[in-house]
């Protein structure tokens, strides 16, 4: 994938994927705690109006954190439509509300998490690989692609190399994703929790088919059985 250059200005409208990682390959999400914080972030720091730390301090105790996902945040600065979380690295997939609202809700997500994994591993400096990079999603196929990729991520953990050898147990990835508390992959399976506020599932409706949470799961699935990267479709975002 071709990264965007950062002045390159993101269109309202568009969709974009947003990734990045830690410095130095280190883990940026090393216990519960941490991933919850990230999730957190994602709801507060996209809005027009400020959050305040006591706001995050609130969110220890499973009640606290849920509390903290139908604050009145204002108008929310990109629409966040589908994610995932990872021990070293997370996936974003946006479409730009406003101008420079995407920018700004990185600027707010990425300094509200450093300063807090600094504050509670009592160290300093920058905890993420540079600025962020981007690809811009230039149509439904690439889009469709995007969803299975951000979302498959986690079936890394349990079968590192499934991209390259395919999936030696489909029912147990199917089971791990189910599980996975990171990632979208449940509010788009039907799941009725608190994490749902983060995103805007509507946001895709004009590109994406989405009638039923099975439909979801089957389109997403459906990459779990290919069984090499000669199989894989060659999908690339326009200008790579």
């Amino acid at each position: 994938m071709k990264s965007m250059s950062r002045n390159i200005e993101l269109t309202p409208g568009e969709l974009y994927h947003l990734y990045n990682r830690g410095t130095e390959k280190r883990r940026i999400f090393t216990r519960g705690r941490d991933y919850d914080r990230f999730l957190a972030l994602l709801y507060l720091s996209n809005s027009t109006k400020p959050f305040h730390i006591n706001d995050l301090a609130r969110g220890r105790t499973s009640r606290e954190l849920e509390e903290l996902f139908v604050l009145d945040r204002g108008e929310p600065l990109a629409d966040l439509c589908a994610y995932c979380l990872m021990p070293n690295h997370f996936h974003l997939l946006v479409r730009e509300k406003t101008k420079s609202g995407v920018s700004r809700f990185m600027q707010k997500l990425i300094t509200g998490f450093t300063m807090y994994f600094n504050t509670r591993y009592e160290r300093t400096g920058v905890l993420f690989k540079g600025k962020y990079k981007a690809t811009y999603v230039d149509d439904d196929r690439y889009l469709k692609y995007l969803l299975s990729y951000i979302h498959l991520n986690p079936v890394k953990l349990i079968e590192p190399k499934w991209k390259e050898t395919g999936i030696a147990n489909r029912p147990r990835a199917e089971k791990f994703l189910e599980n996975y508390q990171y990632s979208s992959w449940l509010d788009y399976s039907g799941k009725n929790r608190i994490e749902r506020h983060i995103l805007n599932m509507n946001a895709l409706e004009e590109y994406y088919e989405y009638k039923a949470p099975n439909d979801f799961k089957e389109s997403v699935t459906d990459w779990l059985g290919y069984q090499s990267p000669s199989v894989e479709p060659e999908v690339r975002p326009r200008g790579s």
